[in-house]
C-alpha cells in the first residue's frame, strides 16, 4: 500500500465526512461545518492513496505546552497499515517536544492509543457540547 502523508493540504469537506464515516467516528456532516473544522486546524495531516483521502490527523495547539489532538480517522479498509501511528508521529513533530499531546478517545479506540505510546488518563473533564 502506498500512502503519501501531507501537512496542511485541506481536503474537501464530502471527502472528510466520508471518511468519518467509513471510520466509525461520529462527526458533524454538514459540510460547511467540517470546513470551518479543518481551516481552523494548527495541524492538519492527511494521509492519501493516490487521490483517495485514506486518513486524517486534525490537531489544535498553542505549540509551547499542549496540543489537542481532535480527529484521527483511518479508513476502515486500511486500518492496520500504521496510518494513523504514522500521522501521529508526523503531528508530534510538527508541534515539538515541549508540547504535550492529549486526545478523547471513543470507546471503540480505547485499546488502540496506548499501543501508539499514549499513557491512559483518569483525570480528564468535559462539557458536552449542545449541537
Amino acid at each position: 500500500m502506498n500512502i503519501t502523508y501531507k501537512l496542511d493540504v485541506i481536503p474537501k469537506p464530502e471527502e472528510v465526512i466520508e471518511l468519518f464515516i467509513h471510520a466509525g467516528l461520529k462527526r458533524p456532516t454538514e459540510p460547511e461545518r467540517i470546513a470551518s473544522m479543518l481551516k481552523n486546524a494548527d495541524v492538519l495531516v492527511t494521509a492519501w492513496q493516490e487521490d483517495k483521502l485514506v486518513g486524517i490527523c486534525r490537531t489544535i495547539t498553542d505549540w509551547v505546552w499542549c496540543a489537542y489532538l481532535a480527529d484521527l480517522a483511518v479508513f476502515t479498509g486500511s486500518k492496520s497499515a500504521g496510518i494513523g501511528k504514522e500521522m501521529i508521529a508526523i503531528t508530534r513533530e510538527k508541534i515539538g517536544p515541549q508540547c504535550m499531546l492529549l486526545l478523547l478517545s471513543v470507546p471503540t479506540a480505547f485499546e488502540y492509543y496506548p499501543k501508539v505510546g499514549f499513557n491512559k488518563e483518569d483525570r480528564a473533564f468535559s462539557i458536552e457540547r449542545t449541537l
